[in-house]
């Protein structure tokens, strides 16, 4: 039999029936009536000090009078002192608490049924805001029948289980016997308010008949994703029994380390105050938790919105990350809840971990091994992140954020200065320099998918203007329209110098074009379609489609003739140029290096065949590669700037890019010419380096200049190119008709 601790100068264990003071010195609990203090005169004692401490510290101080005496009337006050603050958790707090009115948390709870609570609901609505099941039914959750009592807890559980109980009214912690407490709840009266929101029974035989809801177990990562050989003790948060009597009340807190919550109200009824998490209220909470008159402070009053949230019997409730809340027992209850670390919002969590370790929390009020399961989680978003890449897809956002914020905090965590603090709880078989250093890669790695995404959706808006000019016109138009675009595509590479370009950081307005709609390539979740597929280990259950359709395609599949094959076939004509599949003279280097841009940009090489220029559109495949070559963007920024003697060589390496086999072009020859471009090369000394956007749209500041065209400067090659192209779009045009 386990011992049972004993208190007071009697040294016996606690007596429910007895009224005990604790010691504001030694931190002790002494009976009353041992220490000559009764109960009712309690309440005058601001900082009691025990026989024995009174021989260090002096007597017990008492509350100061203000305002006269105390009201003897039953009026609004109810026979308190007015001056007095009132006590949390006090009969007082409880009644003033019942007839305040709240907003009704109606306005910002999802009610889904049982079996809608799904992985991917949580992920459209990100899990930001509390959930409420009216019934379990779909929850795929286990509970015993609602004649289930107190009693039976402790035929389940045991007599003699010691657990942890609230004083309510003194807002402090007891150490009692289950079966004494069970004791205490089944009695008519009762001289006090206990409650029990902290007996963990998944080691218990109690076990067996609580399943949790199968949402929790898919996301939990302690379910999913701690080691059965790990050295460190599993955390058991995830099966609560709460018995609670009437007008038990719990004062506002975040669960440990960021943690989920999930209630079902068996028998009776529980009231949720409810505040979201926002930066300003953490601050505002963070600074109440550690004010020294807390418990007369309701922390309702100071936040914007503070919502009042009824689960009765047979609901459940399911409170997300972060949120601060308080519970008041309208009526005595039992319920059955849990916590649980996910994947869903790792930020906040590590936030709410924070917060905790700033108040200085004990061991006995925090997550069990948070840092620990942190890092198993850290292994298993690398591998994730692999996987994916490896088959060119993407993890969802919320991950690959949750992944940033968690490589951050193992940063912080393994500094040398604060190592010695935290590596109690880093794993021996986790390289934590390597994981960092790896997971930071695969982070970069999905961010640069991203910006080559944002930047492949401004290519359809480019090639629709070709396409509605190619899909109208026959073929001898088609040709017509070829020299515009050459025309256009030339007018980039006339701009020689940065300060004849603007960015105009505005996004582009949608087109609202009729019958041309062009979708977005991104990443969507949608439902596992693999029957046989077998989930890993905290994987969620959802597959990530991609959009590998090509603009030719989507311009197809929406009714535009040629489409982006216009531009393609343009350029894949143009290739002929370069001496590939011509007999013509070869174009100059410079031309087959913008010709070759033109063509990675309009269909960028995959990883596994960088050669290919007709592969389909890849997210996640050699696009970065191609990304990475600066040679190969449309515009060149430069990465220093330019002093005045270096300007003229530059002009003599453009002169000589600027020649081909059969002209040289009189501008880089004509002295006119070559002053105004040394001026430009000085005006770049001065050139705002202004940050790039993917949104950005690149347009030159002053109109181009119409030219006389020159007899003898167009290649022969070139015509033929152009020709066979526009004759192919004319068949296509011809075929689709």
């Amino acid at each position: 039999m386990a011992s049972v601790p004993v208190y007071c100068l009697c040294r016996l264990p606690y007596d429910v029936t007895r009224f005990m003071i604790e010691c504001d010195i030694c931190q002790d609990w002494f009976h009353g009536s041992c220490v000559g203090v009764e109960e009712d005169k309690a309440a005058e004692i601001d900082l009691y000090h025990c026989p024995n401490c009174q021989v260090t510290h002096g007597p017990s101080v008492m509350r100061k009078r203000r305002g006269g005496n105390k009201q003897v009337d039953g009026g609004a006050t109810g026979g308190r002192d007015p001056s007095q603050p009132v006590k949390t958790g006090s009969a007082q707090f409880v009644r003033e608490l019942r007839s305040r009115t709240f907003p009704n948390a109606d306005e910002i709870l999802l009610k889904p049924s049982g079996a809608q609570l799904t992985v991917e609901f949580l992920e459209e609505h990100s899990f930001s805001v509390p959930v409420m099941v009216l019934r379990r039914d779909g929850l795929g959750m286990t509970l015993p029948p609602s004649s289930f009592g107190v009693s039976d807890v402790e035929h389940y559980i045991g007599s003699d289980k010691e657990i942890d109980v609230i004083d309510v009214s003194r807002q402090c912690d007891l150490k009692m016997r289950l079966g004494d407490f069970v004791e205490y709840y089944n009695s008519p009266n009762r001289d006090r308010v206990l409650n029990v929101i902290s007996l963990e029974f998944s080691e218990t035989r109690l076990s067996n008949l609580v399943e949790t809801p199968k949402i929790v177990r898919k996301l939990s990562w302690v379910e999913n994703l701690w080691p059965e050989e790990s050295v460190f003790e599993r955390p058991n948060v995830q099966k609560y029994c709460l018995m609670g009597v009437k007008d038990s009340y719990t004062d506002f807190h975040i669960d440990f380390g960021g943690t989920s919550v999930w209630y079902h109200v068996l028998r009776g009824e529980k009231i949720f105050y409810l505040i979201s998490p926002t930066p300003a209220n953490l601050a505002l909470f963070e600074r109440w938790s550690s004010s020294s008159n807390q418990n007369e402070m309701f922390f309702g009053d100071q936040v914007d919105m503070c919502y009042k949230c009824s689960v009765k019997q047979g609901n459940t409730l399911f409170i997300p990350t972060g949120w601060i809340h308080a519970v008041l027992t309208p009526v005595d209850c039992l319920a059955f809840g849990g916590n649980f670390l996910h994947s869903l919002n790792i930020d906040m969590q590590l936030r709410a971990y924070e917060i905790e370790k700033r108040l200085s929390t004990a061991d006995l009020f925090k997550f069990p091994n948070f840092e620990t399961v942190c890092w198993y989680v850290g292994k298993h978003l690398l591998d994730t992140f692999r996987g994916l890449r490896e088959n060119r897809r993407h993890p969802a956002t919320y991950l690959v954020h949750g992944a940033k914020a968690l490589n951050n905090a193992f940063r912080s965590w393994t500094r040398k200065e604060a190592l010695a603090e935290h590596e109690v709880e880093i794993p021996e078989t986790i390289n934590t320099q390597a994981l960092v250093k790896d997971l930071a890669k695969e982070i970069r790695l999905v961010e640069v998918n991203e910006i080559t995404e944002s930047l492949l959706m401004c290519l359809p808006a480019v090639f629709s203007g070709f396409s509605k000019k190619d899909g109208s016109s026959n073929g001898a138009g088609s040709a017509g329209n070829y020299k515009h675009v050459v025309t256009e595509g030339s007018s980039l590479s006339d701009l020689e110098s940065e300060d004849e370009l603007q960015i105009d950081e505005t996004p582009p307005p949608r087109r609202k074009t009729a019958g041309l709609s062009l979708p977005r390539k991104l990443p969507r979740a949608k439902p596992c379609s693999d029957p046989n597929r077998i989930r890993e280990p905290g994987e969620v259950d959802f597959d990530i489609e991609e959009d590998y359709t090509t603009d030719e395609e989507a311009l197809a599949a929406h009714g535009v003739k040629g489409g982006a094959g216009g531009i393609l076939d343009l350029l894949k004509a143009s290739k002929q140029v370069a001496g590939l599949d011509s007999t013509e003279a070869p174009a100059s280097p410079s031309t087959r290096d913008a010709i070759q841009g033109m063509l990675s940009m309009a269909n960028p090489p995959s990883s596994s065949s960088s050669s290919s220029s007709s592969s389909p559109l890849s997210i996640s495949g050699g696009l970065t590669e191609g990304l990475g070559r600066p040679g190969k963007r449309p515009i060149k920024r430069p990465a220093r700037h330019l002093s005045d003697e270096e300007s003229p060589d530059e002009q003599e390496t453009l002169g000589t890019c600027f020649k081909d086999s059969d002209y040289v072009y009189p501008s880089l020859e004509s002295d006119e010419e070559d002053h105004t471009n040394k001026t430009k090369m000085k005006r770049k000394k001065n050139w705002d380096d202004t940050p790039w956007s993917p949104k950005a749209r690149v347009m030159p500041t002053l109109p181009k200049q119409d030219r006389p065209a020159r007899e003898g400067a167009r290649v022969a090659s070139v015509e033929t190119g152009l020709a066979a192209a526009a004759a192919k779009l004319a068949q296509q045009v011809s075929g689709g008709n």
